[in-house]
């Protein structure tokens, strides 16, 4: 293994290199300087190590995007502590399965998630921190409760006269390869695979962001958090590279709608902006297809001689909406809608798509905008490899496999599902399929696996949905699939019983909606079914009873 810096070092040079700069802003609110955040990470230290927390001790997070949050992460990275950031969208039973299964000792909680979740749930809690402002909302240890009612004063203590860069004394890993955080795909129970993430997988995504991005970035540079941290794509390329580089990052720890991220941009005026395809969508056909899609545009575009210069005048315009000081648009997370994409093509507009997984940290292939070939996911980036297991990988669909230091070191207390992604040469099988042309340019044709997209980028296990809905009120089998960002049930209903009952269509497209009421009530907001649709026959099946899931897509 080459090389690899500490990573919790170089998280300490940032802080005291960058320490009167901005560092972390929570939109229309509060903004801490790197030495505030320092500071903050001192006084987590010190409840952490009153309070009985040692290294290797599992701290969950959980919350909407905040600065606070922020430091509740970096400050237990650099004790030593291992973190679990859980998606704040997770209803409350998938937030209990994660934090018992992780073994968590602590969970700091966000305003919303605080008042959802039931402590008696999470027998193995030693206590409930609230993200916002650390008050103790639940402690079931004496330690805890001392420490955090003489915060002030331990801190005193530890530092009577002044805090400065010369106090700071982080942990520093042993190993490349020890543990940094578990990152959860699910929160279903029988679901949950909680990927385990390397520092070394931290230190390579954050490596290739300088890259690609350090000399184009500087130190200074606003960007705007949009996607969730707990989400691997959002903490790599929207915290930990900004973080690490002395940008100042904005937290919009509001819902992000179309409207709040498009004033935020005009606003803050990112330098980069790391989104997911839906975000992108909605701020051009909003903010630029009212503008451009009428008689006079359309006739200025169809006339050869003038229409290089409209097309510069709408990409501007375009630039505009994004805060008018973007190099580029990463889009990743989900599939791109394709009228928009050929849109900001014709235009000439700085986007490229990436690929990668939670199990990656996440990054697996990217091309800076100048050189990204429209359709593709980009290229292997640095530290990583990648293969089509197919015969003829230019033209033949395979798996798409890849290995290096991005690549987790297994799923947490699950060897089985493990062993079944990555080989014995470290190959990661991505369930992904595609091919690659012989510039190395990677074209994803679909999933092997039966996992969906979110228009956000989330993981949606439709077996999840499936199971719940299997036990409701005349539902024999069912099978959830996605049309364009919807997803919709199939349901192949007892019929049998329903004629004993008397029932008519219309009686059994009643029960269907009550069912589906009922569901949406145990699913968070991107799992949430729109339509169930009747299935008079059984679905076909496979020599070994599974739905021949294809047929209905």
């Amino acid at each position: 293994m080459e090389n690899i810096p500490s990573f919790n070092q170089l998280i300490q040079k940032s802080v005291i290199d960058f320490w009167d700069r901005d560092a972390l802003t929570d939109y229309k609110g509060q903004t801490l300087q790197y030495h505030d955040v320092a500071r903050k990470i001192e006084k987590v230290h010190i409840l952490f190590e009153n309070s009985g927390i040692v290294k290797g001790d599992k701290i969950a997070l959980c919350g909407r995007n905040s600065s606070q949050w922020a430091v509740a992460f970096i400050a237990t990275l650099t004790y030593g502590a291992i973190a679990v950031p859980i998606l704040h969208e997770f209803m409350p039973e998938q937030i209990h399965n994660i934090v018992n299964h992780s073994d968590a000792k602590l969970l700091f909680a966000g305003d919303h998630v605080a008042g959802t979740i039931d402590p008696e749930q999470m027998p193995g809690l030693e206590g409930i921190i609230r993200s916002t402002d650390y008050t103790l909302l639940l402690s079931r240890s004496e330690k805890l409760t001392y420490a955090r009612e003489n915060l002030n004063a331990l801190y005193g203590q530890k530092f009577p006269k002044y805090f400065r860069q010369e106090h700071i004394d982080y942990y520093k890993e042993q190993s490349p390869d020890e543990l940094a955080l578990i990152n959860y795909t699910s929160g279903t129970t029988g679901f949950s695979k909680g990927v385990m993430i390397p520092y070394r997988a931290l230190w390579s995504n954050y490596d290739f962001a300088c890259q690609v991005l350090g000399s184009t970035i500087k130190t200074g540079d606003n960007i705007i958090s949009i996607l969730p941290m707990a989400h691997m794509y959002g903490m790599a390329f929207e915290f930990i590279f900004e973080f690490l580089h002395g940008c100042h990052v904005y937290y919009l720890n509001r819902t992000p709608s179309p409207a709040i991220i498009a004033q935020a941009l005009a606003e803050v005026k990112p330098r980069v902006v790391i989104a997911v395809p839906l975000v992108i969508e909605k701020i051009v056909r909003k903010k630029v297809f009212p503008k451009i899609q009428n008689n006079r545009m359309r006739l200025l575009l169809q006339m050869p001689i003038i229409s290089q210069k409209v097309r510069e005048m709408i990409c501007q315009e375009v630039l505009k909406a994004f805060g008018g000081r973007m190099y580029e648009i990463i889009i990743g997370g989900a599939a791109f809608n394709q009228e928009v994409e050929n849109f900001l093509k014709r235009i000439n507009f700085p986007y490229t798509v990436g690929y990668g997984a939670t199990e990656c940290a996440p990054i697996i292939c990217y091309s800076d905008w100048h050189t990204f070939a429209p359709g593709s996911c980009g290229r292997a980036v640095v530290h990583m490899q990648v293969k089509i297991d197919s015969p003829d990988p230019s033209s033949v669909p395979g798996e798409i496999l890849t290995r290096g230091l991005n690549v987790m070191l297994g799923y947490y207390k699950n060897e089985k599902a493990t062993r079944e992604v990555l080989d014995k040469d470290g190959w990661y099988h991505t369930g992904d399929l595609g091919t690659m042309d012989e510039d190395g340019n990677v074209y994803i044709n679909g999933r092997s696996k039966n996992m969906l997209l979110g228009a956000n980028g989330q993981n949606i296990y439709p077996e999840e949905i499936e199971d719940k809905l299997n036990s409701m009120t005349l539902v024999t089998e069912s099978i959830v699939v996605q049309r364009d960002t919807k997803l919709v049930a199939l349901v192949h209903p007892d019929l049998e019983e329903a004629r004993l009952m008397r029932f008519t269509r219309d009686d059994l497209e009643g029960i269907m909606e009550q069912n589906r009421t009922t569901l949406n009530q145990a699913l968070p907001a991107y799992e949430k079914i729109s339509e169930i649709e009747i299935h008079e026959n059984e679905f076909a099946k496979t020599p070994k009873k599974s739905i021949k899931r294809y047929l209905y897509k």
